[in-house]
């Protein structure tokens, strides 16, 4: 289907369940972002899931949004359960603003709830020539380091900077092996997940994804990737005033309140401290790039370009809609 066809399709559905017209293209165009970056745990498969917290008035389709204003650098935002796209496009905009203004943004936000991909907000801030780091929090899915029970969520890190050229740098990864949405729709398509990326609930480890689910996702490198998910709880949760230590519900599976997300935004102008920048970072950039290659590599990426390769290519064609969310699409349109 056409991008443009299935946008006005997902507009159409969020308005049905009580999401105003700039609030539903908001969460659509987020949506249709992740099909056409590839990142298929992020897009049309969560879609079902934010309509049935709607219908369980755990996700507010009309929310109040308050920002409060703390210095001309600094914002906190009270998102009043929003659904957490509409949260996130209004946190980095607000963190944008402050940055052009005074050189650096800080946007705290509360009570959202899961956004997509952090990586979509980074790119909306270096289009602006400004670097950016974000963080979320999310259900807990990882156990910290020497427990058997999971408590801290894959916990994207993200980070962001222009380059020079026209594809950013865009580091956008979760602490997990790999991320929970991917589980998520391996689970619902009965295929196997990875090894080495997840243990079953008695702490064994498995390739199957709903036991996956069930268990414990693994993170990178050990004890470091615990303290990484630690650092973005803290920073996402505690600092913010949203959930942390276990407390954000799991949205497919907890309908018994909101998820109290909550997320952070720092911008800065790239050029604050060398007028330069872009000349650097492309002398950077060519640098690495330069380096003798491994057997089988052609060219050494920086994180983004392959996600730029992904959806300048996924831009051309229609999207592939498997037969699992045409349903989800039947049921939403009843």
């Amino acid at each position: 289907m056409k991008s443009g066809i299935l946008k006005n399709k997902i507009i159409e559905i969020f308005k049905k369940f009580g999401v105003n017209k700039a609030h539903a293209t908001i969460s659509a165009n987020a949506l249709i972002n992740a099909e056409l970056v590839g990142a298929y745990g992020h897009g049309l498969a969560r879609l079902k899931m934010y309509c049935d917290r709607i219908s369980k008035k755990v996700i507010n389709p009309r929310p109040k949004i308050k920002i409060k204003k703390i210095s001309s650098s600094i914002s906190h935002i009270d998102a009043n359960n929003s659904i957490g796209f509409v949260a996130a496009d209004i946190g980095i905009k607000t963190a944008i603003k402050h940055a052009q203004k005074t050189g650096i943004g800080m946007v705290a936000v509360k009570n959202s709830g899961h956004y997509g991909l952090s990586g979509y907000y980074a790119e909306q801030a270096v289009k602006k020539n400004l670097i950016t780091m974000i963080y979320t929090n999310a259900p807990p899915a990882v156990a910290p380091h020497g427990a058997l029970k999971s408590l801290f969520g894959t916990n994207p890190i993200c980070f962001g900077t222009p380059t020079g050229s026209k594809i950013p740098f865009i580091l956008d990864t979760s602490i997990s092996m790999i991320n929970r949405g991917k589980i998520r729709v391996a689970a619902r398509k009965n295929l196997k997940i990875p090894k080495g990326v997840a243990l079953d609930k008695y702490g064994n480890p498995t390739t199957d994804a709903k036991k996956a689910l069930e268990g414990v996702q693994l993170p990178i490198a050990g004890f470091r990737g615990s303290g990484l998910a630690w650092m973005v709880d803290i920073l996402s949760g505690v600092l913010t005033g949203g959930n942390h230590g276990g407390k954000v519900k799991d949205p497919f599976d907890d309908f018994s309140g909101p998820q109290n997300i909550g997320h952070l935004f720092i911008t800065f102008k790239a050029n604050l401290f060398q007028k330069n920048y872009n000349q650097r970072i492309k002398e950077n950039i060519k640098t690495i790039k330069k380096l003798p290659k491994i057997k089988g590599v052609k060219e050494i990426m920086y994180p983004g370009q392959n996600k730029y390769k992904r959806f300048k290519e996924n831009s051309k064609r229609d999207i592939n809609i498997s037969e699992i969310i045409k349903k989800d699409l039947e049921i939403l349109n009843s």
